[in-house]
């Protein structure tokens, strides 16, 4: 059976590596660059509380019972001027006020994983940050660590096809936080690091060219890859605190 038991560092892709993540108890480390681990973190940046859940279920209902804003559509959301799963869309003005995130990808594998010791968020905009707070608490509880890239979904799924699509965003994003953590690391951890240090000259570029971003941009969403694309710029670190999100100490 495929594992990395034998190591402190792991990486596993989407919602199975999630499941397998919290069934070991592990650490949990959710990286999904563009944009729900971006938009979490710029989200708490202002003070704003994200509650995440999956998409199969009602977050319209789930909103309602915990008081919140349920997030729309960028698309929808942007034309009345509401926050969006658009990083930038969050700003001061969101400071105390409670939303409920939903995505295909990073709320999915959150949700899946959230009985976890600790659920941090990580990004390539908080890489540093969210490996240090993740140390620590390696050294408190004396847990292994897996990092999570969440990776995209194919939209036209054929019969007996997987459904996930690697990123390179996201491995890329998980390959950064990798380099920071501390411990024993699996040989598939020691090879996400090696494509983070060879990509991290060009590592603006290349997110702005890979096919996440390509799509966002030809959607109007240059600002999101920009924003995303970028390392180390946030010491925010969001963990999971019962149904919603708090920033680490």
């Amino acid at each position: 059976m495929f594992n990395q038991s034998p190591y402190d560092i792991r990486i596993e892709w989407g919602r199975r590596g999630a499941r397998e993540a919290a069934e070991r108890e592990d650490i949990v480390i959710i990286v999904d660059v563009l944009s729900f681990s971006s938009t979490v973190i710029s989200a708490l940046r202002y003070g704003a509380r994200i509650y995440p859940y999956p998409p199969n279920l009602d977050g319209s209902e789930y909103a309602k019972k915990v008081g919140a804003e349920f997030i729309l559509g960028r698309a929808e959301a942007a034309k009345i001027g509401k926050p969006t799963l658009s990083p930038v869309s969050f700003n001061k003005e969101h400071s105390k006020k409670k939303y409920v995130m939903s995505s295909l990808n990073g709320a999915f594998c959150t949700w899946i994983s959230s009985k976890v010791p600790a659920l941090l968020i990580g990004s390539l905009i908080n890489a540093s940050s969210v490996a240090s707070v993740a140390n620590r608490l390696k050294l408190e509880t004396k847990v292994n660590i897996t990092v999570v890239p969440c990776g995209e979904q194919w939209s036209d799924v054929r019969e007996n096809e997987d459904t996930l699509r690697p990123s390179i965003e996201d491995y890329l994003g998980a390959g950064a936080i990798l380099s920071y953590l501390d411990g024993e690391r699996s040989p598939e951890t020691e090879v996400c690091i090696g494509a983070f240090h060879n990509a991290k000259p060009r590592i603006n570029e290349l997110i702005w060219e890979c096919g996440s971003g390509r799509e966002l941009r030809e959607r109007g969403f240059e600002g999101d890859v920009k924003h995303c694309g970028r390392l180390n710029v946030y010491q925010t670190v969001p963990i999971l605190y019962k149904d919603h999100f708090v920033a680490a100490p």
